[in-house]
């Protein structure tokens, strides 16, 4: 069986892109259209031209499509920067993801990954409240919820 050669983004930008997609997975469901989304923006942040994007995008949504526990991806994050990005982004993808009017905002799968994502991620009390505080803010002032996550993933990038 072949194996698939690496993404040419770096490990950290997967891990992010990776912490991501398992806060989406976690209701169980990724539609199509966030997916194609999510490709689409997240290329354009880690690729310059058009031909390079096409690419990115071929590559990365087999790594989209994979539902890889938080158990495997948090560990790889060494600095604290890292783990409170992911935990900002975990927040504001199960605060955006209800697929209906009458379903809550956060359903009980949500709430409990993202219970055993602060635990994995380790952060102080303080930290948790201050991310969650500054990821509302940011929900409440924002349109899109991948647009946001890519202008926060390139903030830490880029900062």
């Amino acid at each position: 069986m072949p194996t698939q050669p690496p993404p040419s983004i770096t490990p950290r930008q997967m891990n992010l892109l990776r912490a991501v997609a398992s806060m989406a997975w976690s209701d169980g469901h990724l539609a199509t259209e966030e997916i194609d989304l999510m490709l689409d923006q997240f290329s354009r942040l880690f690729a310059n031209d058009p031909k390079q994007q096409q690419r990115l995008q071929q590559e990365l949504r087999d790594y989209l499509l994979q539902n890889i526990p938080l158990e495997e991806i948090i560990p790889k994050l060494d600095r604290q920067e890292e783990r409170e990005l992911v935990l900002r982004l975990g927040y504001e993808v199960i605060r955006s993801s209800a697929r209906t009017p009458n379903e809550p905002e956060i359903n009980e799968e949500e709430a409990k990954a993202y219970e055993r994502l602060k635990s994995l991620l380790n952060l102080s009390p303080d930290a948790v409240q201050r991310v969650e505080a500054e990821a509302q803010t940011s929900l409440e002032t924002q349109d899109g919820i991948v647009e946001l996550l890519v202008v926060q993933i390139q903030h830490f990038i880029n900062g």
